[in-house]
């Protein structure tokens, strides 16, 4: 279903964001170099599973981003 957003830092704006979606690569790095050893199955069992958001919202003109809960919170708390 989709929300209003309201900016909480600017407080104007409701119209303009860019949505970033978050896409989650599990990977296990060498300890020393740095270097990627191996892209890790989510489901391995020595990997905790990413738990974040999908999405962060970005304000399309403060330039402020955060969690899509606090856009829409603060539209919502705005309608009251």
């Amino acid at each position: 279903m989709p929300f209003p957003y309201l900016c909480p830092h600017c407080g104007n704006n409701r119209s303009r964001f860019n949505l970033i979606e978050q896409v989650v690569t599990p990977v296990k790095k060498d300890a020393q170099t740095g270097e990627i050893i191996e892209h890790v199955s989510d489901q391995d069992p020595f990997q905790y599973r990413y738990h974040g958001e999908q999405y962060r919202v970005q304000c399309g003109v403060c330039g402020m981003i955060d969690s899509e809960e606090l856009f829409i919170k603060n539209a919502l708390r705005s309608l009251n």
